[in-house]
């Protein structure tokens, strides 16, 4: 028969359990999910756009020589989140935001975590948080014992209330905390934009956003239920602050504004189809942006040779734009026009700034030419474009194609060890690695990093 004592004793227990999952779920949920599962999207055009939003915003900060990264998660709901020395921005909140300003706002807050050291405080107070639960948990046992001793139910009903209580107080504590830091994001925010002559109008605007997302929905929340301040609370506390700045007016320039908008117009594309870009765009159904989408989704859903004639136009209207010769570029190889896309490509290069995303799409257009000096050209490219890019897995695949196409297992046998290993596939890139030393000089750079890849042990694991 199973005791009182056992049944309180085991039902406590579960519940300590739930308090520390639901406390750490609720510290590092972000980060683990940025690292297990979020789909990352890599654009060389909105990655440029997005680090230009960010450059003044960081010098303000002090934190631009820090390594700060910012990462862009293909998402379509509108979000921002912090993890290790990583911003991460949803592409919904770029698709969504109708000025530069408002992401200008959004990066600016999850840079007043960074420099305020948010994370490690956390922690910190998740470690609080549990001891609370701890505490909590038994002195509901306590009272479990005491009941099964004297065989009082009751009490034992009361032990199980007072654990849970104990939970209740633990995660309302570390709520308010997390409140209390988002408040002060929020004012460091407003400082960075006022320090960089820029309008906080796109933050009250992204607040004000999210309020009526609330009332449309018919929410109706109890705020201590929340980690971030309410929205009718963060416009009535920033609003004043806002609007006393000599810069509140202070609009975005055109030409920023046009490639926030030309950003906008690719992700609607490549993510939401024609109709959606048609809702983002009912102001200016003309504009290039518009045709900017149009032409991106003739180049996915249509003929290469219509998508080509419209990228053409594009580029007499912008000769300028290392974008839209990349789009040449990436329609040409479709169109199994290899080097005229490598000449698309290369023409990118010149007008970006400096891009290992362009750089391998460089060396995929010269490797399917097939032609023996493209494809050593090929591998030269690939190679400088994943040492700005190494995380850039796909990369990867080209490089070893290079080198098998140019005989040279061991490198391809390198490459295709370094894909699996930045996959996270660790288990296939040690055989790879393994393989390829047996084909490389021992002692040689190439060698030593298939050594690394060999004894790399993977976080978390003995």
């Amino acid at each position: 028969m199973v005791t009182l004592l056992e049944l309180a004793t085991a039902r406590l227990s579960r519940i300590l359990a739930a308090i520390l999952v639901a406390a750490h779920m609720l510290v590092s949920a972000v980060p683990a999910f940025a690292q297990r599962s979020v789909p990352i999207v890599r654009d060389a055009e909105i990655e440029a756009l997005v680090a230009d939003y960010a450059g003044p915003i960081l010098e303000a900060a002090g934190l631009s020589g820090s390594g700060i990264e910012i990462v862009l998660v293909n998402d379509h709901r509108f979000n921002a989140f912090v993890a290790g020395r990583r911003i991460f921005i949803h592409t919904g909140a770029l698709l969504t935001s109708e000025t530069p300003n408002e992401i200008i706002g959004v990066i600016a807050h999850e840079v007043g975590h960074l420099a305020g050291g948010h994370q490690h405080r956390l922690r910190d107070q998740l470690a609080r948080a549990q001891t609370m639960a701890v505490v909590a948990a038994l002195l509901g046992i306590g009272a479990g014992v005491a009941a099964a001793a004297s065989n009082q139910g009751d009490l034992a009903g009361a032990g199980v209330g007072l654990a849970m209580g104990g939970s209740e107080a633990a995660r309302r504590s570390l709520l308010g905390y997390q409140r209390t830091e988002e408040a002060t994001a929020d004012r460091s925010a407003i400082e960075y934009l006022e320090r960089t002559g820029q309008s906080g109008r796109g933050m009250l605007v992204t607040f004000q956003r999210m309020a009526g997302d609330m009332a449309l929905a018919g929410v109706n929340v109890d705020p201590y239920q929340f980690s971030h301040p309410m929205p009718h609370d963060r416009i009535a506390n920033l609003e004043e602050l806002v609007k006393r700045s000599r810069f509140y007016d202070r609009k975005d320039p055109p030409v920023l504004q046009l490639r926030h908008d030309l950003a906008r117009a690719k992700i609607a594309a490549y993510t939401a189809g024609q109709n959606a870009v048609a809702r983002v765009f009912r102001k200016d159904p003309g504009g290039l942006p518009t045709f900017y989408a149009d032409a991106i989704n003739t180049y996915l859903h249509g003929n290469p040779r219509s998508a080509l004639a419209k990228v053409d136009k594009l580029i007499a209207s912008q000769p300028q734009n290392p974008y839209f010769h990349e789009l040449k570029g990436e329609v040409l190889i479709k169109a199994n026009r290899p080097r005229e896309a490598a000449e698309a490509y290369g023409a990118a290069i010149k007008l970006a700034p400096p891009s290992g995303l362009l750089q391998v799409g460089h060396g995929q257009a010269l490797l399917a030419t097939g032609q023996p000096d493209l494809v050593r050209r090929a591998a030269s490219e690939l190679e400088t474009g994943l040492t700005r890019e190494p995380e850039y897995v796909n990369g990867y695949r080209f490089l070893a194609q290079a080198y098998g196409q140019l005989g040279e297992i061991g490198p391809a046998e390198l490459a295709t060890a370094e894909g699996h290993f930045h996959a996270g596939a660790y288990r296939d890139a040690k055989i790879f690695a393994t393989r390829a030393q047996m084909k490389l000089k021992r002692g040689s750079p190439e060698w030593v990093r298939a050594q690394d890849i060999i004894e790399f042990h993977e976080p978390g694991k003995k």
